[in-house]
């Protein structure tokens, strides 16, 4: 795991929790250039990138914070919903944002939704910290209504990208200083 986390006196900034989706971020995908970019970000990594189980994925998730307290959680696509339900199941605690990127619909049809329904049925209440949920109107994943209804359960600020697909590399999304601006607005 890249980005482990540093002693006290050398970081004096909270930890970033980069939370990817199905099949992990690529080394080109921006949580991963943000990773490398950023001294205090930490992978959560999960047992099987492919195959996801919300208890497996969740208890990942919730190691990672407890042993960051104090985090800002950076989700994309299926690591969105992981938040959701992280904060759903045991609140607020020792998380100091999230910025939930692209979060992709786990009740849609398809092969890929499919292998979400584990994560379903979205949790629509209000999270207990600060976010930013960023969207876009043709993204593959999510339809933008689904998109904003999600983040006005979570409470969430919405940033409409207009089209921008799923906000990937294949979106043309590599390091993305625009959403770095968006992590600095939390921090």
């Amino acid at each position: 795991m890249s980005g482990a986390t540093l002693p006290g006196p050398l970081r004096n900034e909270p930890a970033v929790l980069i939370v990817p989706g199905l099949h992990n971020s690529a080394p080109d995908h921006w949580q991963s250039h943000w990773e490398r970019a950023l001294p205090a970000a930490i992978r959560v990594e999960q047992d099987d990138w492919d195959r996801p189980t919300l208890g497996e994925w969740v208890e990942r998730l919730v190691h990672a914070v407890r042993r960051n307290p104090g985090a800002i959680l950076v989700g994309h696509s299926l690591g969105c919903a992981l938040i959701a339900h992280l904060a759903f199941l045991r609140g607020g605690r020792d998380i100091a944002g999230a910025l939930l990127v692209a979060p992709a619909d786990v009740n849609r049809e398809g092969p890929a939704g499919r292998l979400l329904r584990d994560f379903g049925p979205m949790p629509l209440v209000g999270l207990p910290f600060p976010s930013i949920t960023v969207a876009s109107r043709n993204d593959p994943y999510v339809a933008f209504d689904r998109a904003e209804a999600f983040a006005r359960g979570w409470e969430s600020r919405l940033i409409d990208l207009g089209a921008a697909g799923h906000i990937n590399v294949a979106s043309g999304y590599g390091p993305w200083p625009e959403g770095m601006a968006l992590l600095a607005d939390l921090r």
